[in-house]
């Protein structure tokens, strides 16, 4: 049986009955009329390009001009409402003040700004022809106005160029002073005068007329030899060695292919003869062995003398069980030693009376 959905009043206080069922075609129709009324999507959006106006009708030209059309209509535009030139009542000025004049011209900038780039002219015309893609619009506007100009490749090469710099500088400043160090120590000293003596670079001739020299000059040339022997003669090792080319940052990222190549064969070779094969270790895989149990850098072991590393290679330090034996010795000598020192039982005495912080109270 039909239900029933409206019912009549008889004016009786009373329902008449069921009279019909009403179908919903007034929502239908509602709902049309909502749809009509909503204002209708629009490319122009304020704060877009050029706002509400047409950047091509700022400017004057059509949609198919060209840059040069563009940049000639910009011009023109500009000598008339540019503050430095604008002169109220001139023709085609009327009605125009100082305040709308500047108004207008960074209207027009903003539109030849938008127009005379490409890529930006190609995003505001799909914008143009593609109203309801709303929020594209904003992303593409807003991703190149804040994406840097120049390009970012450049921008790390010269980084780290500038970094390769400051790093080469920085060493070969701190190899100089190592030298300087070195001239003024009499070991290294007697050593080089001895060797510039051998190889007749400080033989005094007897000079005369214009080309004697003063004391100071001849001084001055004796330092550069010795100084200049005690850098070929030395080889320094760690923070203060010479500086190479080869380990500055732009030189070690251009060869890290190569790098990478022999640590991978060199890896793959160890694994194969030590590991597979089980070869005996030499001299240069048991130092290595050593240095990566003391985990030192290369440069830090390279700076250990001889005498040490061979005593290193006659303690069998390379393997673990007898580096760890050593190790704790020269933790209990080195424990030994402290309490041993007058100088720490001194800072011990001082941290039980006094120490850090404590406040000594002197009685009136």
């Amino acid at each position: 049986m039909a239900s029933c959905t409206e019912r009549s009043y008889d004016g009786g206080g009373g329902f008449a009955g069921c009279l019909r069922t009403v179908k919903p075609w007034w929502r239908i129709a509602v709902l049309l009329f909502s749809l009509s009324s909503l204002p209708a999507v629009t490319a122009l959006v304020e704060g877009l390009y050029c706002g509400t106006d047409v950047c091509y009708d700022v400017l004057g030209v059509t949609r198919e001009a060209s840059k040069a059309e563009i940049a000639r209509a910009y011009r023109q535009l500009a000598r008339l409402y540019h503050p430095d030139r604008f002169r109220a009542g001139e023709p085609g000025l009327e009605g125009e003040t100082q305040e709308s004049a500047q108004k207008k011209f960074l209207l027009v900038a903003t539109a030849y700004e938008t127009l005379k780039d490409e890529d930006t002219r190609r995003d505001y015309d799909y914008m143009l022809d593609h109203p309801e893609e709303y929020y594209q619009h904003y992303y593409a506007y807003y991703r190149r106005r804040l994406t840097p100009k120049v390009d970012v490749r450049i921008v790390i090469l010269v980084t780290i160029c500038a970094i390769s710099i400051f790093q080469y500088y920085s060493w070969h400043s701190s190899y100089n002073e190592a030298i300087n160090y070195l001239v003024t120590v009499p070991k290294y000293r007697i050593q080089a005068t001895e060797i510039a003596k051998q190889q007749g670079l400080l033989n005094r001739t007897k000079e005369k007329g214009k080309n004697r020299r003063s004391k100071e000059e001849i001084r001055e040339q004796e330092e550069e030899v010795i100084r200049d022997i005690i850098k070929n003669k030395i080889d320094i090792k760690g923070g203060y060695q010479k500086p190479n080319l080869s380990d500055i940052l732009l030189c070690q990222i251009v060869l890290f292919p190569y790098y990478l190549t022999n640590y991978v064969a060199w890896y793959v070779s160890w694994v194969y003869r030590f590991t597979i094969c089980r070869e005996e270790y030499g001299d240069e895989e048991k130092l290595y062995m050593i240095r990566r149990h003391m985990k030192m850098s290369q440069s830090q072991f390279d700076s250990v003398d001889e005498n040490t590393r061979q005593s290193f290679l006659d303690k069998k330090l390379w393997i673990k069980e007898n580096y760890e034996m050593y190790r704790k010795e020269q933790e209990e000598e080195m424990k030994i030693k402290m309490a041993t020192d007058p100088r720490m039982k001194r800072y011990r005495r001082w941290m039980k009376n006094e120490g850090p912080g404590r406040l000594t109270f002197i009685d009136d």
